[in-house]
């Protein structure tokens, strides 16, 4: 769990990061963090905080936030190459975007991810490219889930055989399961932020709510690696919430901050 000081805290343990931690997402396997330091920008090391690498610096006059790591292997059948990519959100002016950046680089420059409708070549309508925050990468096949804050929905990243995407439902702060097949996202209700599932199986799936009686704010959602449950933020603390949301959440953590899980 990170909250934007040096302090990190993993499992029942703390650790010093000696900057300023935002952020922080862990890589697929659990080697390597990543997250935006003191300085704005985006940093790769060790979970124990050492081995720092800067990634990509931050330009100036942006605030970046909520990197997610995307790790594909190679499919040579499919003419798929590897990939290892770290997606973020900047925020210039006012304006957010999706960037991507190799998680290897060193002092790289993030790059616009791109964010085709499917059936673009259809002349579907396109995407979003403005306004997109939170993206959320889950997986073996580089899918990610994402917010935009003009439409309020959410949208699906594909990245397999060809990139494309679409919109899913209403809803922030979304996130994917590790086997693709649910999505958890925020969605307000009479007053409190609840967390709801959509199955992305089912064909016009209608949305699950996790907490339907919340009596405080449920938000920034992360799936446990097994699939069962999911880590939530609210004003006191972190929670956990059965992903089936056969009981109500229980108090894991008395310390608020961003939860995520380390494989």
């Amino acid at each position: 769990m990170s909250n934007g000081t040096p302090i990190v805290l993993l499992d029942s343990s703390t650790v010093d990061f000696h900057t300023p931690v935002r952020d922080l997402a862990w890589s697929p396997d659990g080697s390597r963090a990543a997250f935006i330091d003191g300085n704005g920008n985006l940093v790769v090391s060790r979970p124990d905080g050492t081995g720092q690498v800067t990634v990509a610096e931050n330009p100036g006059r942006q605030t970046w936030s909520h990197p997610s790591w995307q790790v594909v292997k190679s499919d040579p059948d499919l003419g798929n190459p590897a990939k290892n990519r770290i997606f973020l959100t900047v925020d210039q002016g006012g304006s957010t975007t999706l960037a991507g950046v190799p998680a290897d680089a060193t002092g790289a420059t993030v790059t616009p991810l791109s964010l085709n409708a499917e059936g673009a070549e259809d002349n579907a309508q396109p995407l979003p490219k403005t306004g997109n925050v939170w993206p959320n990468v889950g997986g073996s096949h580089g899918t990610a889930v994402y917010a935009n804050t003009g439409d309020g929905l959410v949208y699906i990243r594909d990245d397999s055989l060809r990139q494309q995407g679409g919109k899913l439902t209403q809803g922030s702060e979304p996130a994917l399961s590790p086997d693709e097949h649910e999505v958890v996202f925020v969605r307000s209700v009479e007053g409190h932020d609840h967390l709801f599932a959509l199955d992305l199986d089912t064909q016009n799936p209608q949305p699950r709510d996790l907490t339907p009686q919340a009596a405080t704010d449920y938000t920034e959602p992360a799936w446990a690696p097994s699939g069962k449950e999911i880590a939530a933020r609210t004003p006191d603390g972190i929670v956990l919430v059965p992903a089936d949301g056969s009981h109500t959440p229980k108090p894991t953590v008395a310390t608020p901050g961003l939860p995520a899980y380390r494989p």
